[in-house]
């Protein structure tokens, strides 16, 4: 039960169902986010948490950069049921779009540069 709620509140804050949207199109480390959303890296960092740990997403470290993606071999049926949700509600949005378009834009950028972004 835990799990269940804990996955729901996850999915009741905007910016964490926005970077949902920008992984359903691709990987991303915590600097595209930022880009992308226009946030910091505190916000993005602790977000990309929640979603972590609420079992959404997998993590994956590479020198500098944690990378983070979808867990879509690893999550329960049940947050697969609510990502499918998520995503068919996602679609159609001004704001969900214009996210997935900077996205595009986004550049990977070092620890030092990435401050500077926010």
């Amino acid at each position: 039960m835990r799990n269940i709620i804990k996955a729901c509140k996850s999915l009741s804050d905007e910016t964490r169902l926005r970077i949902l949207n920008l992984l359903l199109q691709r990987e991303c480390c915590v600097c595209e986010v930022m880009q992308a959303l226009g946030i910091s890296q505190t916000r993005a960092s602790r977000n990309l948490s929640i979603l972590h740990e609420a079992g959404f997403l997998k993590l994956k470290k590479e020198g500098l950069w944690s990378n983070y993606s979808l867990d879509r071999e690893g999550m329960e049926p049940y947050l697969s049921d609510l990502m499918n949700a998520v995503s068919k509600a996602l679609e159609d949005n001004e704001v969900f779009t214009l996210d997935r378009k900077r996205l595009n834009k986004a550049k990977r950028v070092g620890p030092t540069r990435a401050a500077s972004l926010q």
